[in-house]
C-alpha cells in the first residue's frame, strides 16, 4: 500500500497565511515604535485587515473548494462570513483607539491579541477537521483571555478574565471530549467523513449520543447560550469596553460558522438529537436573556443578557434544519454583530478619561446633551427591539418564518411573547435619553472621527432594514 502525498492549494489559505504574516509584522515594528507614534501600530493592524480582506476576496472560488487533506475548507459561507468578520473589527479598532488613549492602555498588544484573535475566527470558519476546529477555537479564546486582563491595573478585568479562563477551559474540554467519542465511534476526525459514518450507524448509538451531548455543551458555551452563559454577563462588565465590544461582535459569527461545521455539516443524521438539544437551549436563552435583562441597571450587563436573548433567535434558525433557516440565523447573526457593537460604542463615546459611563443613569437626558447621538441609539435600540423599518425586525421575522415552516408553531410564539418582554428594557433606554432630566447637562463632544463611523454604523441598520434584500439573497444563496 503507498501512500499518495497530494500538494496543498496555498492559494486557498492565503488569507489566513497574509494575516498571519502581518500580525507577526505589526508584533515586530511595535517594538521599534515609541509611546508618541503608537497610532502607527494601529494603521498597520487596519491595513492588515483591508489586505485580508482584498485577498480574501480575489481567492473566493464559487463553490466549496477543500484543501490541505480536506481539513480546511473555502466556500461561499465562508467568504462571506470571513469579510464581515474584517469589517467588524475594523470598526472595533476604530472605535477603540480613543478609549485606550484615555486609559494609557493604547499599547500595540491590543491589536496584535485583535489580529491573532481573528486569524483564530478565519480558521474556526473554513475548518473541516476536528483538529483545525479546534486550533482555530483556542487561537481565538486565548488571545481575548488576554484582551479580557490587557488593562492589568484594573482589578475588575482580572477577575473577569480568571473567570472567562477557567471556565472556557472547562467547556474546551467538554467539546474536546465530544469530538474523541466521536473518533472513538467512526475513526476519522474529518466532517465529511464523520458524516458518511454516521449515516452507516444506529442513531441510538450510546457513545454518539454522549459525543454529542459533550459537543453541544462545548458549542453552546461559545455562543453564549443558556445554561452555559454564566461568564457572559461578568466579562462584559468587568473587561476594558473596547475588549468587550471585540468579543461581542465578531466572535459570534465564528461561533455560527462552527455549529454550521459541525452539527449540520458533519452530524446532519442526527438532527433529530441535536434539534431537541437546541430547542431547550433556545427557550431557556430568551427566557433567561430576556427576564434577567430587566433588573440590570448596568447597560453593559443589560447588552450583555441581551446577547444571550438573540443568541436563541440564532439557535432558533439552525435547529430548524432548512435551508431557509441556516439562511435567516446567518441574517440573523451578521445584522446582530454589527448593532450590538454600535451599543458598546455609545458607552465608549458618553466615558471619559476618570469615569466609564456604563450605567443606564448616564444615559438621562442624552437627546439634550447631542440629539443626533441619542437619535442613532434610538435606531439601535428598535433594532434590538425588532421595530420596523430596521434590520432586527427582518432578522426576527426571517427566523420566525423558518420555524413555522417546519410546523414548530408554539416556538414561535415563544421566541415573540419574550420577545416582547424584552421590548421593555430596550424602550425604556429611549425613554430615560428622551423623557428623563439630564444628570450632566454639558454637550457631549464627540471626536469626529467617531462621530461619523457611529452615524454609519447607526444608519445601516435603518438602510439595511429598509432594503434587505441584497444581504437576504447572499445568505440564502449560500445554502442553495
Amino acid at each position: 500500500m503507498t501512500n499518495s502525498f497530494t500538494m496543498p492549494d496555498f492559494a486557498l489559505a492565503s488569507p489566513e497565511i497574509f494575516l498571519l504574516t502581518m500580525a507577526c509584522v505589526v508584533l515586530i515594528a511595535d517594538l521599534f515604535i515609541n509611546d508618541d507614534n503608537r497610532v502607527l501600530t494601529y494603521v498597520l493592524a487596519q491595513l492588515s485587515l483591508l489586505g485580508t480582506l482584498i485577498v480574501t476576496l480575489a481567492v473566493a472560488p464559487a463553490e466549496a473548494t477543500y484543501t490541505f487533506s480536506g481539513t480546511y475548507v473555502s466556500d461561499p459561507m465562508g467568504t462571506i462570513l470571513k469579510s464581515v468578520i474584517y469589517l467588524v473589527i475594523a470598526m472595533v479598532f476604530l472605535y477603540s483607539r480613543g478609549y485606550l488613549k484615555d486609559r494609557d492602555i493604547f499599547k500595540g498588544e491590543y491589536y496584535v491579541l485583535g489580529l491573532f484573535g481573528v486569524l483564530g475566527m478565519m480558521i474556526m470558519v473554513s475548518a473541516h477537521n476536528f483538529l483545525t476546529i479546534y486550533l482555530g477555537l483556542e487561537l481565538l479564546s486565548l488571545s481575548v483571555y488576554a484582551m479580557v486582563a490587557f488593562h492589568k491595573d484594573s482589578l475588575q478585568a482580572s477577575e473577569a478574565a480568571m473567570k472567562y479562563f477557567i471556565l472556557g477551559a472547562i467547556a474546551s474540554g467538554m467539546l474536546l471530549y465530544g469530538m474523541s467519542m466521536f473518533y472513538g465511534a467512526t475513526g476519522t476526525l474529518d466532517i465529511t467523513e464523520l458524516a458518511t459514518a454516521i449515516e452507516g450507524k444506529d442513531s441510538n448509538d450510546i457513545v454518539l449520543i454522549f459525543g454529542l451531548v459533550f459537543v453541544v455543551v462545548g458549542l453552546a458555551f461559545k455562543l453564549g447560550a443558556v445554561p452555559f452563559h454564566m461568564w457572559i454577563p461578568d466579562v462584559y462588565h468587568g473587561a476594558p469596553t473596547s475588549v468587550t465590544m471585540y468579543i461581542s461582535s465578531a466572535p459570534k459569527i465564528a461561533g455560527f460558522a462552527l455549529f454550521m461545521r459541525l452539527l449540520v455539516e458533519g452530524m446532519g443524521d442526527l438532527h433529530a438529537g441535536w434539534q431537541d438539544m437546541l430547542v431547550i437551549l433556545a427557550v431557556l436563552s430568551l427566557a433567561v436573556g430576556n427576564i434577567i435583562a430587566l433588573a440590570q441597571t448596568n447597560l453593559k450587563r443589560m447588552l450583555a443578557y441581551s446577547t444571550i436573548s438573540h443568541v436563541g433567535f440564532i439557535l432558533l434558525g439552525i435547529l430548524a434544519g432548512t435551508n431557509a433557516g441556516y439562511s435567516a440565523s446567518m441574517f440573523y447573526i451578521i445584522t446582530y454583530a454589527v448593532t450590538a457593537m454600535a451599543g458598546f460604542a455609545l458607552i465608549i463615546i458618553l466615558s471619559r478619561r476618570d469615569s466609564e459611563a456604563d450605567n443606564l443613569s448616564d444615559l438621562k437626558g442624552l437627546s439634550r446633551r447631542s440629539p443626533w447621538i441619542a437619535f442613532m441609539m434610538l435606531l439601535l435600540m428598535f433594532s434590538m427591539t425588532g421595530v420596523p423599518p430596521t434590520v432586527g425586525f427582518y432578522a426576527k421575522l426571517l427566523v420566525l418564518q423558518a420555524i413555522i415552516n417546519v410546523d414548530m408553531v408554539w416556538l414561535a410564539g415563544v421566541a415573540v411573547g419574550f420577545s416582547v418582554i424584552g421590548a421593555f428594557y430596550y424602550l425604556r433606554v429611549i425613554k430615560l435619553m428622551f423623557f428623563d432630566d439630564v444628570e450632566n447637562d454639558s454637550p457631549l463632544k464627540v471626536p469626529a472621527e467617531m462621530n461619523i463611523a457611529f452615524s454609519m454604523n447607526s444608519l445601516a441598520v435603518l438602510f439595511v432594514g429598509l432594503f434587505p434584500g441584497a444581504l437576504i439573497a447572499m445568505c440564502a444563496a449560500v445554502f442553495v
